[in-house]
């Protein structure tokens, strides 16, 4: 089978074309265009009008990278939930538009969730934790009764939105976070911020303002204020996670979203759970980050499962949660 997958729930445009080989993960093709900014964050209308004017060039790259063509193509799956609104109807659109083109038939799929199989097919993680980290969402998921519950999450926003708004706030442009991340690798002196853990749960926009004022005295060096931030929030994350395999019993703790990329973070998972006697685990970069690979890979699941869409009926769910989905295919 031969899924081609749409992923368009933020900034990020891509398109990826996955098999299904011998009941494994053979990622084909994964190609993305990704909106940014130099100074200042992004407009969701313009981040929109961005994924209209790329579509036709990611999708005719991913379809040349995979030496395929329409024709070879099973299935087309797209990012139905969360998201944000505007982004995630030109995703739709594109791909009812291929479905209905082609006669292909059509699912559509939860975008966490994407994050977590794909996850769990390329890095051969069995049953573990999720840390979900990236811009609008940050949860701590395992799955449990048919459904992929949330043992934790964030009381206000994504972890990767405040780092972006940080970093906005200090003049270093969309995306934020790979720029903080460099900045805090020249930090020398760690600035006590707060550390919000509120049982299973967390909290950054306390943090955010208290970091907005030492920023403006002008007292402190923006590398150590990076510095600073990364290994609060992260020893955040990594707290409630480890709270959540001792809850479950679970022996692997397995990274999703795009603020897994960072070093630091993968350095205190990896440390937590060799003190644990688990294991941690990601996938390479480019399925970390918002990607239509991870989307394909769910939507070969979800049809194996029995799931379908017609095409008059395929819509979008940008407020959808991860615990609402019913998890038919394990």
């Amino acid at each position: 089978m031969l899924c081609l997958g749409i992923e368009s729930t933020a900034h990020t445009f891509g398109v990826g074309i996955v098999a299904l080989k011998k009941g494994k993960c053979v990622v084909l093709a994964n190609e993305k265009d990704l909106f940014r900014t130099e100074k200042g964050g992004f407009i969701p209308a313009e981040v929109a009008k961005h994924h209209v004017e790329v579509c036709d060039v990611i999708l005719k790259r991913a379809l040349e990278k995979a030496n395929v063509n329409m024709r070879d193509i099973d299935l087309i799956s797209y990012s139905q939930s969360p998201g944000i609104g505007t982004t995630l109807e030109v995703g739709c659109n594109v791909a009812k538009s291929i479905a209905l083109i082609f006669r292909k038939p059509l699912v559509g799929v939860n975008h966490c969730i994407a994050h977590l199989e794909i996850g769990r097919a390329l890095c051969k993680a069995k049953d573990p934790v999720l840390l979900y980290a990236s811009g609008a969402n940050t949860q701590v998921i395992a799955y449990e009764g048919k459904k992929y519950r949330i043992f934790g999450e964030t009381l206000d926003g994504g972890i990767g939105n405040y780092l972006d708004k940080f970093a906005r706030e200090i003049g270093l442009g969309f995306p934020g976070g790979p720029k903080i991340e460099q900045l805090a690798l020249q930090g020398k002196k760690f600035i006590s911020l707060p550390y919000s853990v509120k049982g299973m749960d967390v909290s950054f926009g306390g943090i955010f303002t208290n970091l907005k004022q030492k920023y403006d005295t002008k007292k402190f060096t923006t590398e150590d204020l990076c510095f600073s931030l990364q290994e609060t929030v992260f020893a955040m994350l990594i707290e409630v996670a480890e709270r959540a395999m001792a809850h479950t019993g679970k022996k692997e703790l397995l990274l999703g979203g795009g603020v897994a990329c960072n070093k630091r973070l993968q350095e205190m998972a990896t440390l937590m759970c060799k003190e644990r006697g688990a294991k941690a685990y990601w996938p390479e970069q480019q399925f970390l980050v918002d990607n239509g690979a991870m989307i394909a890979w769910l939507g070969i699941l979800s049809f194996k499962a029995g799931n379908r869409l017609e095409i008059k009926d395929a819509d979008t769910n940008p407020y959808l949660r991860t615990d609402q989905i019913i998890v038919n295919w394990r």
